[in-house]
């Protein structure tokens, strides 16, 4: 049972009510990862996974809320904080370091999540991101989280 964080984006996109075909796929596809694949995963979110759905622009932040209950929210802790400054003084991801994607992959490496599943290319599930943060992780003794789309951690049944 691999350890697994939810980043915001997934949550989002599960709950969308946008018609553009890239949302539509990316709801059919989450919504599928969450119905086969999320009970042969220990899930946990953060809480600025809590704080960005719980945002009042958000309006569908009920029903992404409610997807929440029973996952285990990690703390975030001074070396999370820490080490997501140190992402964003190396340039691996924008600013601010209190908040943010950078919040999101410090919390997820510090807690040693084994996956973080999003739908953040730009940031996040983006190989050159990758690449660099295993970098900076090699040097602070650290072990990054795999970044992915939901659709890269489906497991068959066969």
């Amino acid at each position: 049972m691999a350890r697994v964080y939810l980043e915001t984006s997934f949550f989002s996109a599960c709950v969308s009510t946008r018609m553009e075909a890239f949302t539509v796929t990316w709801k059919a596809t989450s919504l599928e990862w969450w119905n086969t694949q999320a009970s042969r995963h220990e899930l946990f979110v953060s809480p600025e996974v809590v704080a960005e759905l719980s945002d009042t622009r958000f309006k569908e932040r009920i029903n992404a809320l409610a997807m929440l209950r029973g996952l285990h929210v990690l703390e975030l802790t001074d070396e999370a904080r820490g080490f997501a400054e140190t992402l964003v003084r190396e340039k691996l991801m924008p600013r601010p370091s209190v908040s943010g994607d950078a919040i999101h992959v410090s919390t997820a490496t510090v807690h040693r999540m084994e996956y973080l599943v999003t739908w953040n290319v730009r940031h996040l599930a983006n190989p050159k991101k990758r690449m660099h943060l295993a970098k900076v992780c090699l040097r602070l003794a650290l072990v990054p989280p795999e970044i992915v789309t939901p659709d890269m951690l489906m497991e068959s049944d066969e």
